[in-house]
């Protein structure tokens, strides 16, 4: 995420996902953030979850989200 107060912490999101050829990335919706790249084996399969953590870094902010699986 590079800009913060778009989300906090307890809120509900929506995550949508995308596929390259061997990996999935994730989008917070509507655009606020995005993932890295996940394995087959790592892909979420659920659409919604919580914010967690959002965590400020040099590089942006970190966001943690759990999802029920």
């Amino acid at each position: 995420m590079e800009r913060q107060g778009l989300i906090h912490i307890g809120d509900e999101v929506e995550i949508s996902e995308f596929q390259s050829y061997m990996n999935y990335s994730y989008i917070i919706e509507p655009a606020v953030a995005m993932s890295g790249c996940y394995k087959n084996s790592e892909r979420i399969k659920s659409t919604h979850g919580i914010i967690k953590n959002i965590e400020h870094t040099p590089r942006g902010f970190i966001v943690t989200a759990e999802f029920e699986e």
